[in-house]
């Protein structure tokens, strides 16, 4: 198995342990209350998503809840999802490299190449 495969295998298991966790929650609450939002948020902060994340997903879950009145278990799960994919989009993924000096943090395990990415991408810069 390379690399790359164990690397799906490993996020696969995470992302399905996860899935149960909150499937787990709304499988014991019947309707939408502040005590399913702590148990969301409980299973957000064990999930090593972190507590300040944590309680803005929760916070924004909360509010969106009350604005669009939603009422069941799988409106508030595409909320929840929605509120996630919000905090993790990306922004612009281009180097600006305007201020002189300029600092680029490369982080990675051993192996993967980080001198090579220091180098193609120095020469471009240059």
């Amino acid at each position: 198995m390379g690399f790359f495969d164990k690397l799906k295998s490993g996020l696969n298991k995470t992302k399905e342990s996860f899935n149960d966790k909150i499937n787990n929650v709304f499988s014991n609450f019947r309707k939408v209350d502040e005590e399913l939002l702590e148990e969301l948020e409980e299973v957000l902060i064990m999930s090593d998503i972190g507590f300040e994340t944590s309680e803005k997903i929760i916070d924004e879950l909360r509010t969106k809840i009350k604005r669009q009145k939603i009422e069941n278990e799988e409106d508030v799960k595409n909320a929840l999802k929605e509120i996630m994919k919000e905090i993790l989009e990306v922004g612009s993924p281009e180097l600006f490299l305007d201020t002189t000096p300029s600092i680029i943090l490369v982080v990675g395990v051993n192996g993967v190449r980080k001198n090579h990415f220091y180098w193609k991408n120095c020469q471009q810069i240059s």
